[in-house]
């Protein structure tokens, strides 16, 4: 349950299933908090997603809805799409007017149909006479829109996009960031991040991520080029995985420190500590990566409609990243091309330069102050 009405504006932000849809919500409504500390922010998600792990960790009230995932042929689950959704929808009214929302604000993903449908039809309000609809804001993370923000367009207020060309008709204000990383800066936090990672202060140091749970093709071709990287002077921080800790690569001592961690907690720390990031190139990543102007080699995930290829575009027609598949990321590949690019500072200079261009961090602000527009309480 929330809390009870206490005067501020209702904020719920809406999206679930990956972190590419959680995260922006969260920096959203932390920007909506900040902006206006009498607010009351409540996620809205389904039972199946990361929402239920990540939300919790922030703090921030969670509502859970039941997902309504639209079938794209024709078989049984079309069949059965109008009585799920019938009761989707009706969840999603009861969670609207428990948290008396005067606004909400849709990232995508599963839980969106049914709050989405249920705030563009008129609504009672506890307390209030009549009925109402309640303004709807969509952001769309991904260069590619998803059916569910397709759907809330019709009947947002305000739809924006992080990059142009989504199929939206959007305003592009950029992806979301915690504030956190919005406001981070590398080169102030290095010494305290590297000695946080035992990583050497002054070597040049490589971030390797593949998302949560690790990238098996990330790993393998690190795992072939360890030792060289280590005995060339380059650092190495390496999260493999939390499954794939005992196949984490092994160095010897004697070179630049080679670590590997399960998993990142604290990412500023790690941006901070890096000079250049190996990493898939999902919507939120690429946003993080150009806020805080880190060069970055990003490799796609090889399968889907090709969507992280171009959320990478940007950055890399801009000069602020390399583009490698997945299939041809090999320790050949990281021997020529990643080594080189970590000893040569003045490249990783520009490169970091044409990142901080190419990225966007106020995007979660600007987010929230519309929000609070279409709630009709934006502070002035």
């Amino acid at each position: 349950m929330t809390a009870p009405r206490t005067g501020g504006p209702s904020v719920l932000v809406v999206g679930g299933g990956t972190a590419g849809h959680i995260e922006p919500a969260l920096a959203v409504g932390e920007a909506v908090t900040a902006l206006d500390p009498t607010a009351r922010v409540t996620a809205v998600g389904t039972p199946r997603g990361l929402e239920t792990e990540l939300v919790p960790r922030r703090g921030v009230p969670l509502e859970l809805v039941d997902p309504v995932p639209l079938p794209r042929t024709i078989g049984g689950d079309l069949v059965r799409l109008p009585a799920r959704l019938v009761r989707a929808v009706r969840g999603a009214r009861e969670v609207l007017r428990r948290t008396e929302a005067d606004v909400v604000v849709g990232f995508g993903g599963y839980a969106c149909v049914p709050v989405y449908l249920a705030a563009a039809a008129p609504i009672s309000r506890p307390g209030s006479r009549g009925r109402r609809r309640i303004p709807i804001v969509v952001h769309e993370a991904n260069s590619r829109a998803g059916i569910a923000n397709k759907l809330g367009a019709r009947f947002a207020v305000a739809t924006l996009a992080a990059v142009s060309g989504s199929g939206l008709d959007a305003r592009v204000v950029g992806n979301p960031v915690s504030r956190s990383v919005a406001t981070l800066d590398r080169a102030a936090l290095r010494a305290e991040a590297r000695e946080f990672f035992g990583l050497d202060p002054a070597a040049p140091t490589l971030l390797v991520v593949g998302g949560s749970q690790g990238a098996r093709s990330l790993n393998t071709a690190m795992a072939g080029v360890a030792e060289e990287f280590s005995r060339a002077g380059v650092a190495v921080l390496h999260a493999v995985g939390p499954k794939n800790v005992a196949d984490a690569p092994r160095v010897p001592g004697g070179g630049a420190p080679y670590v590997t961690v399960p998993y990142v907690d604290r990412m500023d720390l790690a941006y901070a500590a890096a000079d250049l990031i190996l990493c898939r190139s999902g919507a939120i990543t690429v946003a993080e990566v150009s806020a805080v102007g880190l060069p970055a080699v990003f490799v796609p995930l090889p399968h889907g409609n090709g969507e992280q290829a171009l959320n990478a575009r940007d950055l890399v027609s801009g000069g602020a990243a390399l583009l490698v598949e997945d299939g041809a990321l090999t320790p050949d590949y990281l021997r020529t091309e990643v080594l080189p690019l970590l000893l040569d500072r003045g490249r990783l200079s520009s490169m970091s330069t044409a990142a901080v261009s190419g990225g966007s961090r106020d995007a979660a602000e600007v987010v929230a102050r519309i929000a609070l527009d279409a709630a009709g309480k934006a502070p002035r």
